[in-house]
């Protein structure tokens, strides 16, 4: 990840590859989080890992990069998918940690939909600013026009993997859903979406 010293741009617009979703603080280092392209950086329908594998690697919250090579060093397709892709001229593109893919969720909302608003959805400790749980009518629907539904960039309505595995049983992964939020876990043996990111210190 390289350092960067340009003026951030405005949330959903091009930057680096991809489209700048947000800041994030890694070990006390703040990045920018940046989504890929949907046409060449999104998967569908895939396992997180097959077998019920632990892997005490990726069980963190905010360093998805970290994870990703964990679960791809584990033998996980989809992290092997998100490890492979190049675009834009870069090469180092994984599967967004919880608090990555909350970010994700929160600045790029692509319905009108009311939020979840239960248990820990929302809450990130790693987002810059910190954030809190949602509420009904926070966060809105994004104003990049092409993450808000029927866009091209948007993300479905649908539930998309994270790269953090459960903390105490490995048959779980976390998720979040993109039609109202909710921030939960399934069995990594399930087919779900999935979307690349990167980041860039700044």
């Amino acid at each position: 990840m390289q350092m960067n010293e340009t003026p951030l741009p405005a949330i959903g617009t091009p930057f680096q590859g991809g489209f700048f979703a947000g800041l994030i603080n890694i070990a006390g280092q703040r990045h920018a989080l940046i989504v890929a392209p949907k046409a060449t950086g999104e998967h569908e329908e895939a396992e997180w890992i097959s077998d019920y594998q632990a892997v005490p690697g990726a069980k963190s919250y905010d360093d998805g990069y970290a994870n990703t090579q964990a679960m791809a060093e584990a033998g996980s397709d989809l992290a092997k998918w998100a490890r492979g892709l190049d675009i834009g001229g870069h090469a180092d593109w994984y599967l967004p940690s919880q608090d990555e893919l909350e970010i994700c969720y929160r600045n790029l909302k692509p319905t009108t939909r009311e939020n979840y608003c239960y248990a820990r959805s929302g809450i990130n400790l790693s987002a810059v600013p910190p954030t809190r749980p949602y509420a009904p009518e926070h966060p809105l629907q994004t104003s990049a026009t092409a993450f808000q539904k029927g866009g091209e960039e948007a993300f479905s309505d649908d539930w998309y993997w994270s790269s953090t595995q459960h903390a105490s049983d490995s048959d779980y992964a976390w998720y979040q859903t993109f039609f109202n939020g909710l921030q939960s876990y399934g069995s990594t043996d399930n087919e779900l979406r999935a979307r690349a990111v990167r980041r860039s210190t700044i």
